[in-house]
């Protein structure tokens, strides 16, 4: 669990970093967001890889092998001498969280009986959203006392403790006949994942419609629709296609991704936006949400016993009409809305996460047989990591893309000529003559304030658009929770 939540802190340490790797490389939100997504592309490409790792070295090696691929990630990130080397650092650190964490996951499921399994589960959720509160103010304090490239380096204390520990208490059981290793799905899942993530990441810059931008959606849809397809030959071991055979299993896939899409993107949203909107400081950005996802990691446990007794999609819709209520206020922040009353925001609805993620987790286990659990796991895991990771890219470009509307919308309403502006304009000029300004140079500083006004007034409306989106994700997640109850009560009477 120490490793699995130092992945997790890890992945969501660099959100408050945005805005100072914006001002270091002289980069966009949509570029410098590659931080975070290109970790949970390459997470979501390494949850493919746990099974094979698993079954040729053993839950014990494969562990302390990935750990060592994370520090390697850590340090080439850390001491990056331009952005490519960053996000190079972080495919890497990101391989090495989607191994760990279903191998945590399956060898908690493994080592409690049937009717623990959902404690269990809602012990190794309870550590990855503790860990993902713990993040943000981490990285906060760090960029506040050091600068933002110690980001990389604050998990490496987790992973001191970790290797040790996993090297003694890890067991190590691998399989007699292990598949072998699958480079044409690895590969062709790899640049599918690729193509996508640069193609939604640079479409607003290069053009929707240019040639590059059209040819890496066309590679990414070519290469996706020949990685399902090589999963059907005989010896393929990324993803097991006939997993979704299994009705239960796949409608669990489906609400944990609508979940992944909110939960993901929303812990991404708010440290930017307090920073970029509410002028706050890294610190206090990665703090505002920390007690809602600590309320949350606090609830786990129960929520993980509860999830042995009673039918899982009563606990998944109210869970998800939390959340969805929860993003509502977001919707409505601006540049006036205070620490308090962020952090109030995320206290009514975060909490909800922890009446979700574990009833989807042990809904869909159990609906496997025991020798498809290893390769349940991986594809849950790779299901939700990949949609939330898209989806956080997504969200980036539509705030982006509200940012310029509404933008050129005030932009074009403005003249200097109206009452309210000549009056600001006026007010502007006198604290400049009161300063001392030269009298040339008054007009001309009260336009560029007029303008950083309309900037942050944009951003406010922009990032208001982008909460709408997540609360739409999250209402949309309550349809096949509730068809989820449907199969689950069929289940039953059977």
């Amino acid at each position: 669990m120490l490793a699995a939540s130092t992945m997790v802190v890890s992945g969501t340490i660099v959100n408050v970093a945005v805005p100072d790797v914006m001002g270091a490389y002289g980069l966009g939100q949509s570029e410098v967001q590659l931080m975070s997504t290109a970790f949970m592309i390459a997470m979501t490409t390494g949850q493919l890889l746990n099974a094979w790792v698993v079954a040729v070295i053993g839950q014990r090696w494969g562990f302390l092998a990935t750990l060592t691929l994370f520090i390697i990630g850590s340090l080439v990130a850390g001491f990056a001498e331009n952005f490519g080397m960053i996000v190079f650092g972080r495919v890497l650190q990101g391989i090495a969280a989607g191994v760990i964490q279903p191998l945590v996951m399956v060898t908690l499921f493994q080592a409690f009986p049937e009717g623990k399994r959902g404690s269990a589960l809602g012990l190794y959720v309870m550590g990855l959203v503790g860990a993902a509160s713990i993040g943000p103010p981490m990285g906060g304090l760090v960029i506040e006392y050091f600068n933002w490239r110690y980001i990389f380096f604050a998990p490496l204390v987790l992973v001191a403790i970790a290797l040790p520990l996993g090297a003694m208490f890890m067991p190590s059981v691998r399989s007699d006949n292990p598949p072998r290793f699958d480079w044409i799905g690895f590969v062709l899942i790899s640049v599918s994942l690729y193509c996508i993530m640069t193609a939604v990441s640079n479409g607003a810059r290069e053009g929707w419609e240019s040639d590059y931008i059209v040819s890496l959606f066309i590679i990414s849809f070519v290469a996706a629709a020949a990685f399902l397809q090589s999963q059907r030959r005989e010896g393929a071991s990324m993803l097991d296609l006939s997993l979704f055979k299994n009705k239960m299993f796949a409608i669990a896939v489906l609400v944990t991704s609508f979940s992944a899409i909110g939960n993901f993107a929303s812990v991404y949203a708010v440290p930017v936006a307090a920073q970029l909107v509410q002028n706050m400081t890294p610190f206090e950005a990665g703090l505002a949400l920390m007690p809602s996802m600590m309320l949350a990691m606090f609830i786990m446990p129960i929520s993980g016993r509860l999830s042995d007794k009673i039918p899982p999609h009563i606990a998944i819709i109210t869970g998800f009409v939390f959340l969805t209520a929860g993003v509502i206020p977001f919707a409505f922040a601006d540049a006036n809305t205070s620490f308090t009353m962020i952090m109030i925001y995320g206290l009514i609805g975060r909490w909800a996460t922890a009446f979700v993620q574990p009833f989807i987790m042990n809904t869909a286990l159990n609906s496997l047989p025991k020798e498809k659990l290893n390769a349940g796991g991986g594809a849950i895991n790779f299901c939700r990591q990949l949609v939330g990771s898209l989806g956080t890219n997504l969200w980036v470009v539509i705030v982006d893309w509200r940012i310029d509307f509404h933008a050129s919308a005030l932009t074009s309403a403005q003249s200097a000529a109206t009452g309210a502006n000549a009056e600001f304009l006026r007010g502007v000029e006198q604290i400049y003559r009161e300063a001392g300004v030269p009298e040339a140079d008054r007009h001309a500083g009260g336009l560029y304030y007029l303008g950083q006004v309309i900037e942050a007034q944009a951003n406010a409306l922009g990032f208001q658009d982008g909460f709408w989106f997540l609360a739409i994700s999250y209402a949309a997640g309550i349809v096949p929770a509730w068809y989820l109850g449907r199969l689950y009560n069929k289940s039953r009477r059977k």
